[in-house]
C-alpha cells in the first residue's frame, strides 16, 4: 500500500510537471484549477475518507453477522444508492455551471474568454465525480477483503491515464481550434474511468456478485446496514469538509489578486502534501488500529502512549521536511516545474507560497492523526466543531492577510488555521483523557515539539547559506543539471544535519529512523 500511494504522489507530481510546462501559470491554467476543484471538492467531501470509514466496518460487521451473500447485497446497494446521488449532483453541476463558477471566481469575468473557458472546463469534468465516487466505494470493499495494493495503485492510474490522455487531446484540440487546454480536462474524466475499472476484476476475484432486489430478509427500503453507513458518513463527511472548504475559500480570494495566484497556490500546495500524503497519512492510519484496541480495552494509559509516540514521530519526520521545503524552495520548484512556459519567475512565486504553507506542514499531519483519534473516542462532535471552527478562522486570517500579503498572505492564514486546528484537537483529547484519570502528556508533547523544531529550524539555515552563498553564485545559467545538483547537495546536507542535531539532542524517534537505516543495511549483508 505504501509503495502504491508512493507511485500514485510521484504520478501525481510528473502530472503538475507536465501541466506547468505546457501551460506554465496562465490565464488557461488559473481556469482549470478553479474548473477542477468543484469535482475534485464533491470527491473529497463524499466519496474518499468519510465514505471507506463509514463503509468498512458497516460492511465487514454485516458479513460477520449475517452472511457473505448478505454483505455483498449491502456492496451492491452502496453503490447503486451511491452512483445515484452523485450523479444527480452531477447533472445539477452541469446544469448550473455557470453560477457556481460565478460565486467564487467572478472576478474572471474581466478576462475576455477566462470565465467562459472556465464555464467550460467545469461542464466536461463533472463526469469525473461519480467515477470516483464508485471507484472509491469498490476501494472500501476491497481494502474490507484485506486488498490493498490494487485500491492505492487504482489512484496512480488515474494520474497516468489523464497524463498520457490529456496530452494527447491537448495536441488534438490545439490543431482543431479548440483551447488545448480543455484536452487535459478530457485526461480527468477517462482517469476517473480507469481508476474504477481497474479495481472491478479484482472486486469479482473476492466473489463479489451484484445482489440487489433478493430479499435476504432485508428490503431495501429498511436495511439497517445502509442506513447505517448513510448516518455514518454525515459526521465524517463534515469533519473532513474543513480542509477542503479551505481550499475552495483560498481560489475564491485568489481569484481578485491576479493572473497566475491560483495556479501559484495549486502548484506550491501540491508539492506540501508531498510528505503528508505519505508520511502524515500513513502514521494516522497506523495509529488509529493501535489506539482503538487500547481504548476499547480500556487501557487508556497504553493509549494515551500510543497517541504521544503517533505525535512525536509526526514531529520529527514533518518538521525537517517543512523547513526543507521552506528554505529549499526555489531550487526544488525550478526543478520540477521550471520547464516549458512555467519561467523562473513562477518559481519564486511558487516558493513564497510553499514557505508560507511549510509553516503548517506538520500541523496539517498532526490534524490528520488526531480527528480519527475523536472518532475512536466517540467524540463525533469534537471534529465537526473543529472543522467549523477551521472554516471561519481560515477566512478571518484570509480577510486579514490578502491585501497585505497577496496570494502569499492565503497560505499563511491557512498555515495558521492548521496550527489553531491541531491544538483545539489535542485540548479536547486531553480533556476526554483526564476524565479518564490518565493524563495526555502534553508538557512532554511540547517539548518535543520544540526541539524537533529548533532542530528542523537549523538544519534549514544551514540548506539556505550553503545554497545562497555556495550553490547559487557557481553557475548563474541555472540549467537542469545544475538545478538537480543544487537540490541534492541540500538534501544531503539537511539530512546529515537534522540527524547530526538530534544525536546530540537525543532524540529518540529521529534515531529510531537511524536505527531502521542501520537493520535495513545489515540484512543485505552475507
Amino acid at each position: 500500500m505504501g509503495i502504491a500511494v508512493l507511485l500514485s504522489r510521484l504520478l501525481g507530481l510528473v502530472r503538475e510537471q507536465v501541466f506547468a510546462a505546457m501551460f506554465g501559470a496562465s490565464n488557461a491554467t488559473d481556469a482549470y484549477q478553479i474548473a477542477f476543484r468543484i469535482p475534485n471538492l464533491l470527491r473529497d467531501l463524499f466519496a474518499e475518507g468519510a465514505m471507506s470509514a463509514a463503509l468498512v466496518p458497516t460492511f465487514i460487521q454485516v458479513q460477520k453477522e449475517q452472511g457473505e451473500k448478505r454483505g455483498w447485497q449491502l456492496a451492491t446497494r452502496v453503490f447503486v444508492v451511491l452512483f445515484l446521488i452523485v450523479s444527480l449532483i452531477t447533472i445539477l453541476g452541469v446544469c448550473f455551471a455557470e453560477p457556481i463558477v460565478g460565486f467564487y471566481a467572478s472576478a474572471f469575468k474581466a478576462t475576455p474568454g477566462k470565465f467562459e473557458l472556465t464555464v467550460a472546463m467545469t461542464k466536461i469534468m463533472m463526469p469525473f465525480f461519480p467515477l470516483v465516487a464508485l471507484a472509491a466505494g469498490f476501494m472500501a470493499i476491497l481494502n474490507a477483503c484485506g486488498k490493498f495494493f490494487i485500491p492505492s495503485f487504482a489512484s496512480a492510474m488515474f494520474n497516468l491515464v489523464s497524463i498520457v490522455v490529456g496530452v494527447i487531446l491537448a495536441k488534438i484540440f490545439s490543431g482543431m481550434g479548440r483551447p488545448s487546454i480543455e484536452g487535459m480536462a478530457y485526461g480527468v474524466v477517462a482517469g476517473g474511468l480507469v481508476q474504477a475499472l481497474i479495481q472491478w476484476p479484482v472486486l469479482r476475484r473476492q466473489g463479489y456478485r451484484p445482489i440487489w432486489n433478493e430479499p435476504l430478509n432485508v428490503p431495501v427500503q429498511s436495511d439497517p446496514g445502509l442506513s447505517r453507513m448513510m448516518l455514518l458518513m454525515i459526521p465524517g463527511t463534515v469533519g473532513l469538509a474543513a480542509t477542503q472548504i479551505n481550499i475552495l475559500v483560498n481560489s475564491i480570494f485568489a481569484t481578485s489578486v491576479g493572473e497566475g495566484a491560483v495556479s501559484w497556490l495549486n502548484y506550491s500546495f501540491r508539492l506540501m502534501q508531498f510528505p503528508i500524503g505519505i508520511f502524515g497519512v500513513s502514521l494516522a492510519t497506523a495509529t488509529l488500529p493501535a489506539f482503538s484496541r487500547f481504548w476499547t480495552e480500556h487501557d487508556y494509559e497504553g493509549a494515551s502512549h500510543s497517541l504521544l509516540k503517533s505525535v512525536k514521530r509526526v514531529f520529527a519526520i514533518n518538521f525537517p521536511a517543512s523547513a526543507g521545503l521552506a528554505f529549499l524552495g526555489v531550487p526544488i520548484i525550478s526543478l520540477i516545474f521550471e520547464h516549458g512556459r512555467f519561467h523562473h519567475a513562477d518559481s519564486v512565486a511558487t516558493a513564497e507560497a510553499l514557505a508560507a504553507y511549510a509553516i503548517g506542514l506538520t500541523a496539517y499531519s498532526v490534524v490528520k492523526v488526531l480527528v480519527p483519534i475523536c472518532y475512536a473516542m466517540g467524540e463525533t462532535k469534537v471534529a465537526v466543531i473543529s472543522s467549523f471552527f477551521s472554516v471561519l478562522s481560515n477566512l478571518i486570517f484570509n480577510l486579514l492577510f490578502v491585501k497585505k500579503l497577496g496570494f502569499v498572505g492565503l497560505a499563511f492564514g491557512t498555515s495558521l488555521t492548521a496550527i489553531l486546528n491541531s491544538t483545539l484537537l489535542w485540548f479536547w483529547i486531553s480533556k476526554k483523557m483526564k476524565k479518564k484519570q490518565v493524563s495526555a502528556k502534553t508538557q512532554e508533547m511540547l517539548k518535543s515539539c520544540v526541539q524537533f523544531a529548533g532542530a528542523a529550524l537549523f538544519m534549514g539555515v544551514v540548506v539556505w547559506c550553503v545554497d545562497q552563498y555556495l550553490m547559487e553564485p557557481l553557475n548563474p545559467q541555472n540549467p537542469l543539471w545544475y538545478r538537480g545538483i543544487r537540490v541534492f547537495t541540500g538534501l544531503i546536507l539537511g539530512v546529515g544535519s537534522y540527524l547530526g542535531v538530534s544525536i546530540l539532542l537525543k532524540l529518540q524517534e529521529s534515531l529510531e529512523i537511524i536505527d531502521l537505516f542501520k537493520r535495513r543495511l545489515s540484512r543485505g549483508r552475507p
